[in-house]
């Protein structure tokens, strides 16, 4: 058995303030994937007023062997309310910068991708001020549905590489490696002005030598933000962790990152791909891109 480390330990949040966000999304009857997939920052982030809202869900037509959210081969047809739930929870929440999530719903023609941009609609109309990331799944590759969704100007498109390539049978087995590094170069092509980020969670028993290899390939797609996290197992029935990575190596991945290109790479044990999401607004000020 692998002992959980010092540096894994999280602050106690004031709860508070969690109670007061968990309020708003209970009363509008909205799902977060910090709740559903059990986010270990789950407090700082409800805490500081955010949270990263899980639409068409929360049941996933994919049954990944690290992911805490519920597998439903059957999920529930989409909700024409959610967009505007959604919205006026970004609007009582005053959110500076939203982040926008889905389950995967492979059962849908566009992947759910007409739903995403209903959100972004919705949230533009009542809170123009307020920056948008969405994180994407896959969309079959369906690369039609992908421009939909960048027609709509989100200000950051993110899809998680989620690990090294070797893995992903055995980690994302309804996913593709190449599917993704895709997604991100098509991402790039049709939508310029648009940042692009990826995450990968490490602890699974790659290498150094794999996860630089990962970061490189998502550099070679012109991918802007990147974020690793260390993979924390949900319960006995998921992937077992194979190793605790110390922060020192965070770091060297971050250097690394820095000196091919990122324009931004967020690395340590608890980081997840929304943490922090929020700073992508100075990222703008500080790399503007303009429409063509």
């Amino acid at each position: 058995m692998v002992v959980k480390p010092e540096w894994l330990r999280v602050k106690a949040p004031q709860w508070e303030r969690v109670g007061a966000v968990k309020d708003i999304l209970r009363d509008l009857s909205l799902n977060t994937v910090c709740e559903e997939a059990s986010c270990p920052n789950i407090g700082e982030c409800f805490h500081n007023g955010t949270a990263t809202f899980l639409i068409m869900g929360p049941a996933c037509t994919r049954a990944c062997p690290y992911c805490d959210i519920d597998f439903e081969k059957k999920p529930k047809p989409l909700d024409a309310t959610e967009p505007e739930r959604l919205a006026e929870a970004v609007r009582r929440l005053k959110l500076n910068h939203v982040v926008i999530t889905s389950v995967n719903r492979d059962d849908l023609p566009d992947g759910g991708a007409s739903q995403f941009v209903r959100c972004i609609e919705a949230i533009r109309a009542s809170s123009p001020g307020t920056t948008i990331e969405v994180l994407i799944p896959d969309l079959c590759g369906n690369w039609e549905a992908l421009a939909g969704i960048l027609q709509a100007e989100p200000e950051v498109l993110n899809h998680n590489t989620e690990t090294i390539a070797r893995l992903y049978r055995r980690v994302r087995p309804q996913g593709e490696y190449q599917r993704t590094m895709e997604l991100m170069k098509r991402s790039r092509q049709l939508a310029p002005w648009v940042y692009t980020k990826s995450g990968i969670m490490v602890g699974l028993g790659e290498t150094d030598a794999e996860i630089r290899e990962v970061m490189q390939d998502l550099r070679n797609v012109d991918c802007d933000i990147l974020t690793i996290g260390q993979y924390l197992q949900p319960s006995q029935k998921h992937l077992k962790v194979d190793n605790f990575v110390p922060p020192e190596q965070f770091a060297a991945w971050q250097e690394f990152g820095a000196s091919i290109g990122f324009l931004q790479v967020v690395a340590s044990p608890l980081t997840r791909s929304s943490y922090h999401a929020e700073q992508v607004r100075a990222l703008m000020e500080r790399y503007p891109r303009q429409k063509f």
